[in-house]
């Protein structure tokens, strides 16, 4: 579910904190996307002077969300890898350390 994890629990923990370190980045990009959008909304609702209905302000927030869409396109897409990497590095590493764990014990893997 979170990226590194799977290694931090395989003690490997270089490589899983640079995942972590690497999915928490990504996660506070789109999060600070969000934030600016909506400061950027707020600020042309007060900068208008009057009350704006729910329809103006949905394309306010409609017109901001154009501007950063691919740059949340690419974020996601970065999460994503970073993610689908974690999963299939700490399948390996799980092989690895249980074909490891049978040859110590005499069993063949």
């Amino acid at each position: 579910m979170l990226p590194g994890a799977g290694h931090l629990y395989l003690k490997r923990y270089r490589f899983g904190f640079l995942l972590l370190a690497c999915a928490v980045a990504v996660v506070y990009f789109i999060a600070s996307s969000a934030v600016q959008t909506a400061l950027e909304v707020a600020e042309e609702i007060q900068a208008s002077g009057f009350a704006l209905d729910a329809n103006a302000i949905a394309e306010l927030v409609a017109q901001q969300s154009r501007a950063g869409e691919e740059s949340a396109y690419s974020a996601m897409t970065a999460l994503g890898i970073v993610w689908l990497i974690g999963i299939f590095d700490s399948y390996r590493v799980g092989r690895v350390l249980d074909n490891a764990q049978g040859v110590a014990d005499g069993k063949e893997a």
